[in-house]
């Protein structure tokens, strides 16, 4: 069964979960690189017991965790289950999450023949196609943003052919939006939100604040 975003984002607990980018990630603040090592060796146990693994970043002073079903590039059943036990096993460790952390990136090329230009990006950043979404681009390492191609209908000379989406929590993009436009941006077009807000720097770079709302 096809789960949207807003029946995972009901399904997961709120303290520690956001869907971004098609992901469920979680960053649980754990004050030391040991306990953050603790808890990735918890989380370890409950994937191999489930047969379901996350992706895992280990840092001082915090994890994060990001699931999805690597084999049909989307939120299951599967990721709900785990981030669940996580969530569980956070609780017993008495670790908190921070929610305004998760975020994924994107890299937007702008391009009339995206079949001529899409070889020399897979080319140059060493990337592969991704096997769930024809026509982007993914890090095989699984650490870079992916790489997606819009479809131009005319030259644009006077734009920036290259622009980055943030994809952030639905509830926090305001909030992102507002700090944007309070470091010196302006809002250039709100047409599509709450699925994306399109912003630019003082000297007309854009950026397109994401949420997954809008999108189902």
């Amino acid at each position: 069964m096809d789960l949207s975003h807003a029946d995972v984002t009901a399904a997961v607990d709120p303290r520690h979960w956001r869907v971004v980018l098609g992901r469920l990630q979680a960053t649980f603040r754990t004050g030391s690189f040991v306990r953050g090592a603790e808890l990735v060796s918890r989380v370890t146990e409950a994937a191999e017991e489930a047969g379901h693994h996350p992706d895992v970043v280990l840092r001082y002073p915090a994890v994060t965790l990001t699931l999805v079903s690597h084999d049909v590039g989307r939120l299951t059943d599967r990721d709900i289950a785990l981030a669940r036990r996580i969530s569980a096993l956070a609780d017993e460790a008495g670790l908190e999450a921070d929610v305004t952390a998760p975020r994924m990136l994107e890299i937007a090329v702008d391009a009339l023949d995206i079949p001529a230009v899409l070889p020399f990006w897979r080319a140059v950043l060493g990337y592969v196609d991704d096997p769930h979404r024809p026509g982007q681009l993914v890090d095989p390492a699984g650490t870079g943003p992916t790489v997606w191609f819009q479809q131009m209908d005319a030259p644009r000379p006077q734009r920036n052919r290259l622009h980055v989406d943030v994809d952030v929590p639905h509830d926090l993009a305001e909030r992102r939006i507002a700090e944007a436009v309070a470091a010196g941006g302006r809002v250039v077009g709100d047409e599509r939100a709450p699925a994306f807000w399109v912003l630019a720097d003082p000297e007309g770079n854009e950026a397109c604040v994401c949420t997954w709302q809008g999108r189902d």
